[in-house]
């Protein structure tokens, strides 16, 4: 299965969102290879501060916008179950090739009205993608949100009316994310006990049950 966590606004925590469901996915046992198609090179840095740290990461590669052509991603992508593709925003070539590519497309959005309307251009590419592969499934992943306020609420209430399927986990604005990034882990590893990895695990949960097109049982906290 790949999931490309695709969009065209910066800030909303792809990268993170990306690297922590690899992390999750790796510590359930599972073959996870992570595509680092962001020029900034995010999690190629996080993997090298992974191995300095003398931890074993996922595997990392460095591709763009000519990973759909025969020979490229899924030549290097067979011994692996699960590939996590992290977008870079703002470079729609790159966007197209992952989406071109994946299974699943997961739009991370941060909580203010503001980033669900800068939603559009990013529905629009998946639209694109969709007329050329209709079994391509994409969803959005509400993230940095904090707790249940007013915000949050509204920005899933204007998601919902966009067009595509609002995951119902969230990833909170949560310090464990931006620590456990810098430590070259994630909330799985980092912090076993914090509810930033009970919404890792979720978000891992909903996502391949999305990509099976099955429900998945809520949660109980």
């Amino acid at each position: 299965m790949i999931i490309a966590f695709s969009g065209q606004k910066g800030g909303v925590g792809k990268s993170t969102a990306a690297i922590s469901v690899a992390v999750e996915w790796q510590a359930r046992g599972r073959r996870v290879l992570i595509v680092d198609a962001d020029p900034q090179g995010t999690a190629s840095t996080w993997a090298e501060v992974a191995v300095e740290a003398s931890r074993q990461p996922p595997a990392v590669i460095a591709m763009g916008a000519t990973m759909h052509r025969d020979g490229q991603l899924a030549r290097v992508a067979a011994p692996f179950e699960l590939v996590v593709i992290d977008c870079p925003p703002r470079h729609d070539a790159i966007q197209r090739s992952a989406l071109m590519v994946a299974d699943v497309a997961i739009l991370p959005c941060g909580p203010s009205a503001a980033d669900a309307w800068a939603l559009a251009s990013s529905i629009a590419l998946i639209r694109e993608a969709e007329a050329v592969r209709p079994e391509l499934r994409a969803a959005v992943l509400l993230t940095r949100v904090q707790a249940s306020t007013a915000l949050s609420r509204g920005a899933r209430a204007v998601l919902e009316a966009a067009g595509l399927p609002v995951l119902r986990t969230a990833l909170g604005y949560r310090v464990a994310y931006a620590e456990s990034l810098a430590a070259g882990q994630g909330p799985s590893t980092y912090a076993p006990g914090d509810t930033a990895r009970l919404e890792v695990e979720k978000a891992c949960d909903e996502i391949e049950a999305f990509a099976l097109a099955r429900e998945v049982a809520p949660h109980v906290a």
